[in-house]
């Protein structure tokens, strides 16, 4: 005869009840990780070619504008997948294109390492915008996806990711740099320990694909944008025009008008993703507390001061304050933009945030080659007070827009 007592099953479905619940939140942080672990490697592959600009510039004896020639074949690379990637993500699936993408851009990456000439450099950065931009949009598909599923924002977290991998892949840079390793071996070590986290995530990875929506519904959303939404992208690409610049060209300019001693040389690099990534983490509570409005506004003047003083005060101290102001400025920025667009009520949040994530991004892609010409008419301080404007910007056309809410 079983012995069967009502409280007792009450109490063990209680228990079983807590335990799914448990396993079922460790499962979703486990997903949570392995997204974040991509954004890592996708961030550290980008750092690392940033953090040896420099030397492969010295190497290949470029002057300022045929270094930003050179870097005009990513954005082209980029540009030139853009129409094809959203279709691919939704076709194949976000996982498995970010799986592939991203092993071929650990491939691109090595072979910017063996570049040895400018030509065979383009090249590189072309393949290396391609699947850079194929990851890009992979990626965040699946923090989509996991964001669903937290249903709560954490989106957020998943661009400090991305920051933190590279002021991790701006340590990493200081390092080669001080054992005197080349640029190949570097992105050899770096590609691997990709590698390393792509192998022990990837079944970690949503599996989802998405739907194609009628043609009739995209045609009437890009025929008349919302004006809110433009506002928005100028506001993001000019965020990402100052944060691309200090990417590609915050160590030359420690290196040519600092005149920084050898490592030293991205220092300036280093201290910004410091201060972006640091930034990124806290720039919820931020918002939280002071407002959207005042937090962008100020962000923008902070990129603006951070610039201008850079030009004015040309020494390794003030410049090192000087570039942790910009990256300060520019880390809240664009998650702000795109949590503001994704609130649009004209359009869906998906559609809203294509527009102004497109936009924005151009600033990211286009900056640093255009400041390349600029340095070679009128010199690097110029260009860099030039960007400098940018901030000025921002702070105006957020009072232009509500953000607030």
């Amino acid at each position: 005869m079983i012995d069967f007592n009502p409280l007792t099953l009450f109490q063990t479905k209680g228990k079983i009840k807590k335990v799914y619940r448990e396993a079922k939140l460790s499962y979703l942080n486990r997903i949570r990780f392995a997204v974040g672990t991509f954004y890592f490697g996708m961030g550290l592959c980008f750092a690392t070619w940033a953090s040896r600009i420099p030397d492969i510039k010295t190497s290949l004896h470029l002057s300022e504008g045929e270094l930003g020639s050179v870097l005009f074949a990513l954005p082209v690379g980029q540009l030139i997948v853009m129409p094809f990637s959203g279709k691919m993500v939704t076709k194949f699936g976000s996982h498995h294109i970010l799986v592939f993408s991203l092993i071929m851009y650990v491939f691109s990456l090595t072979n910017l390492g063996l570049a040895a000439s400018a030509l065979q450099l383009s090249l590189g950065l072309f393949t290396f915008g391609i699947f850079g931009n194929l990851a890009n949009i992979a990626v965040n598909t699946q923090g989509v996806y996991t964001e669903t599923l937290f249903r709560k924002n954490i989106m957020s977290s998943f661009h400090g990711m991305w920051s933190f991998a590279g002021f991790t892949g701006a340590l990493v840079g200081l390092g080669m740099l001080a054992l005197h390793l080349t640029p190949y071996h570097h992105f050899i070590i770096v590609g691997v320990l990709v590698l390393v986290l792509v192998a022990f995530n990837f079944k970690f990875l949503i599996k989802a694909k998405e739907k194609i929506k009628p043609q009739k519904e995209s045609k009437k959303l890009f025929t008349k944008p919302d004006t809110a939404l433009l506002w928005l992208g100028v506001i993001g690409f000019c965020s990402m025009a100052s944060e691309g610049v200090m990417f590609d060209w915050s160590g030359i300019y420690f290196k040519e008008i600092v005149k920084a001693p050898g490592a030293l040389v991205i220092l300036g690099y280093t201290s910004f993703m410091i201060m972006m990534s640091g930034g990124r983490f806290i720039g919820d509570a931020m918002n939280n507390k002071f407002g959207r409005e005042l937090v962008m506004q100020i962000s923008g003047w902070m990129i603006s001061i951070g610039l201008f003083t850079a030009v004015i005060f040309p020494y390794i101290i003030p410049c090192t304050v000087a570039f942790m102001l910009v990256g300060l400025g520019v880390s809240t920025i664009v998650p702000t933009v795109y949590s503001v667009a994704g609130k649009n009520t004209t359009v869906s949040a998906g559609e809203a945030l294509t527009i102004v994530s497109s936009i924005s991004f151009l600033g990211f892609l286009i900056g640093p080659p255009v400041i390349g010409h600029i340095a070679q008419t009128f010199g690097l301080q110029f260009s860099f007070a030039f960007i400098g404007i940018f901030g000025v910007l921002i702070a105006f056309m957020v009072s232009k827009i509500k953000v607030s809410e």
